[in-house]
């Protein structure tokens, strides 16, 4: 893993990044066009991270901050290159961004029938919040 390279995306990644999650993520949503991730880049430009190996693009999570609550969307990781420390690289990323900023939780938006994603979210140590539609984990004690 010490050539993975994680890093937020600029303006000129975002073709790659939408192509990249037809084929690595699970679902879409009706903000995966241009217009919609421009807008997170220009609102919040360290949101969107990006793994890349030898300038290869393998995985991207979006850690967005509102200043209150931390949330989680889109963590992908290409297909052939899973299982292989890329995610647990990327929410770790997230993680330590959401704590400079102070957040105290990050939750995570984790589609009901997306089993693989949601072994992985509780092998990082999330948990389901019966009540809601999201993952959580504390990212500081107290």
């Amino acid at each position: 893993m010490n050539d993975l390279r994680i890093r937020s995306a600029a303006p000129a990644d975002l073709d790659a990044v939408l192509a990249f999650w037809k084929t690595s993520a699970e679902g879409t949503s009706i903000s995966d066009d241009r217009a919609g991730v421009e807008r997170l880049v220009a609102r919040d430009p360290e949101s969107l991270l990006l793994a890349e190996r030898d300038g290869e693009l393998l995985g991207t999570v979006i850690a967005g901050f509102d200043g209150w609550r931390c949330h989680l969307y889109r963590l992908a990781v290409r297909p052939d290159t899973r299982r292989q420390g890329i995610g647990s690289a990327l929410l770790a990323a997230a993680e330590e961004r959401f704590v400079a900023l102070g957040g105290r939780r990050g939750d995570a938006m984790v589609l009901d029938r997306n089993e693989r994603a949601r072994h992985a979210w509780k092998a990082a140590g999330y948990a389901p919040e019966p009540q809601w539609s999201r993952w959580v984990k504390p990212l500081l004690d107290g």
